[in-house]
């Protein structure tokens, strides 16, 4: 089994950084790879159109890279589906959204540990990528099923109601604040960025701190992490494919509209993209 790269510096207890991709082609993420400055890439599935072919190629690009990993973000319905496979396909950490609930983190973790009585999962063995499909055998198997890194999203009032509960559940490695569905879920949405969604942000951070869950922040840049890290943050996952490109797309449409007259084009205002951001 190859080794979990992401689970490795969390035992290290090192800093991590990840990538988000919404675009499962293979090739975006052996880009991704080349750089040689991210220990994981995020396959953003929540947002994504997917095959469990399309699962395989990707990690199979992963795996180009002996010090990358894959993360698969898995919507709530049809998790107890996608996880396993996604996991099967050579994804080592799976982050799960719409929390609300301890149960439904206990839910989570049985869908990735196996059925060995000490795991306290279901998930079953299968001849899948993950153990070569006729290489490694059930023990190997179970074992990586353990180093899986497990990461739930915070974007419910109700889970930040039982926050404490959930960070107290075993086998929670990392936590992510999710400001826009919880601006929804507020009852503000829209809202994400206002002064009572960070403050909800950073008691979700100080909690995980003090329970000894690694919280991850999600930023668009460098820039925007420097707050974050001053409050003790070390995880992130920086940047989508899809913004990078829109903004490229803009900022060099509007500099060539600039330089050739005629050739400026109507634009189309987007709406605010959720982040959630601590201002100086």
């Amino acid at each position: 089994m190859r080794p979990n790269r992401l689970r490795e510096l969390l035992k290290a207890g090192k800093p991590t950084l990840g990538m988000h991709l919404i675009d499962p082609w293979p090739g975006m993420a052996e880009v991704v790879g080349h750089s040689g400055g991210f220990d994981y890439i995020e396959y953003v599935g929540e947002y994504s159109p997917f095959s469990l072919e399309v699962m395989d190629n990707f990690c199979r690009s992963i795996e180009l890279f002996p010090n990358l990993s894959a993360m698969m973000k898995v919507e709530e319905n049809g998790r107890g589906f996608i996880t396993p496979r996604a996991i099967d396909s050579g994804f080592q950490s799976v982050l799960f959204t719409d929390i609300r609930t301890v149960d439904d983190v206990k839910d989570c973790i049985r869908a990735v540990r196996s059925e060995r009585p000490d795991a306290g999962g279901v998930h079953g063995y299968g001849m899948r990528r993950s153990v070569g499909y006729v290489v490694d055998g059930p023990e190997a198997w179970a074992k990586a099923m353990d180093d899986i890194v497990i990461a739930i999203m915070i974007e419910k009032t109700g889970a930040m109601d039982h926050l404490e509960e959930i960070l107290s559940v075993p086998g929670v490695d990392m936590v992510q604040f999710g400001p826009s569905d919880y601006s929804i879920s507020y009852g503000k949405p829209g809202q994400s960025r206002s002064p009572e969604i960070l403050d909800t942000q950073k008691r979700m951070v100080e909690m995980a701190l003090k329970k000894g869950v690694a919280p991850r922040v999600e930023v668009p840049s460098f820039e925007a992490a420097k707050p974050w890290v001053d409050l003790g943050i070390r995880h992130f996952c920086i940047g989508w494919d899809v913004t990078i490109i829109y903004a490229w797309c803009n900022q060099n449409s509007e500099g060539m509209g600039n330089l050739i007259p005629g050739l400026k084009r109507q634009k189309t205002e987007s709406k605010d993209g959720g982040y959630a951001g601590i201002k100086k």
